[in-house]
């Protein structure tokens, strides 16, 4: 049994904390809602109200690193956050907080530190997106990802696996709701980057089991249709009104490869939670 801090119990982190102790973990994790400390513990996970800001870390940081191996960072930027030390609200807030937090990973017994990012590191080339495709962010969330990543990576206090997953979809989570309805949507064309939630859980887990560190992995179901002609279709299955997209071509044609994650993991997608029908 191996001790597990994970650092952001959300939309993710949650299921995963509560998939990890049926394997026989055991499981720290963090919330920024007090309220949802009692749900947390009633899942079996060791509960911990920690706030990660740019200009502090509570307290209780300590004790939720305490006596673990790994810890599982989940944490999206929030780039909304107002600091008069800071010229404007979201330069590099999300950095400060990584900086922030890897002077306590040092001092504790954290060995492995896994950190959730994003495809969003990467630009829009016309090209199919390896690990070794030199990333190029073009939104702001991006470029603090990827300057979290690097600050993770360099540190000789522990080994860091970089985890790029694509958009995030779930039974409670799907684009197409917000798209459902709208006209004039641009890119008719351009192919999906999607991951279910299942394959992240799935994907974190075989890192954990098959102990693979420093590395870095892009996770996204090989299942690349355009944005017209899947959008349409899941609008239907979710009896939405579907989109409208431009009639002129796309030339954004990014597709974010994950055939090096499946080799080295020797992982299969679950395909069936992404095919059109």
């Amino acid at each position: 049994m191996t001790q597990i801090s994970i650092l952001g119990c959300g939309w993710l982190g949650w299921p995963l904390a509560k998939k990890l102790i049926k394997e026989g973990h055991s499981v720290n994790g963090s919330t920024t809602s007090e309220s949802k400390l009692t749900i947390l513990k009633a899942s079996g996970i060791n509960p911990f109200l920690v706030a990660l800001e740019s200009e502090y870390v509570s307290n209780s940081i300590t004790n939720f690193l305490a006596e673990s191996e790994i810890l599982i960072i989940d944490i999206p930027p929030k780039l909304r956050e107002k600091s008069a030390s800071l010229p404007t609200p979201s330069e590099r807030i999300f950095v400060r907080k990584m900086k922030n937090l890897i002077p306590f990973i040092e001092k504790s017994t954290v060995k492995k530190v896994l950190f959730v990012s994003s495809t969003a590191v990467y630009g829009n080339e016309n090209t199919t997106i390896t690990e070794d495709t030199l990333p190029n962010p073009e939104t702001e969330s991006g470029k603090q990802l990827l300057l979290a990543e690097a600050l993770l990576q360099k540190n000789q206090n522990f080994a860091a696996t970089i985890l790029r997953f694509g958009g995030l979809i779930g039974e409670d989570r799907h684009p197409v709701k917000f798209l459902a309805g709208k006209e004039n949507l641009e890119n008719p064309d351009a192919p999906i980057n999607l991951i279910h939630q299942n394959d992240c859980i799935a994907i974190i887990e075989a890192i954990l089991n098959q102990a693979k560190w420093n590395e870095v992995f892009n996770a996204v179901a090989p299942f690349h249709p355009t944005r017209e002609e899947y959008y349409t279709q899941k609008a239907k299955e979710h009896n939405l009104n579907p989109p409208k997209f431009r009639t002129e071509n796309s030339n954004i044609q990014k597709i974010i490869s994950s055939k090096k994650m499946e080799s080295v993991l020797n992982y299969q997608f679950e395909m069936d939670v992404y095919c059109l029908t």
